[in-house]
């Protein structure tokens, strides 16, 4: 994992934790063939293009609120 890229996406997705699963669920979509967001001239691994993805805007989250919890 290329930590500039690393470096870049924490400045969208401030909490490690968040961008850790973020990243994961990323990661396996590109693993079952979807197609990367970001166009690269290299050859990235798939945890590059998601963090790469994750700092040009091209993926977002959101967190369940305390009612969308509770319901399970």
């Amino acid at each position: 994992m290329r930590d500039d890229y690393l470096q870049k996406a924490l400045l969208v997705i401030p909490d490690a934790n968040i961008l850790i699963n973020v990243v994961s669920r990323r990661v396996k979509q590109l693993r079952r063939g979807n197609r990367p967001l970001v166009e690269s001239l290299e050859k990235l691994s798939p945890e590059d293009t998601a963090l790469r993805e994750i700092s040009e805007g091209k993926i977002s989250y959101e967190l369940a609120t305390p009612e969308e919890i509770a319901r399970g």
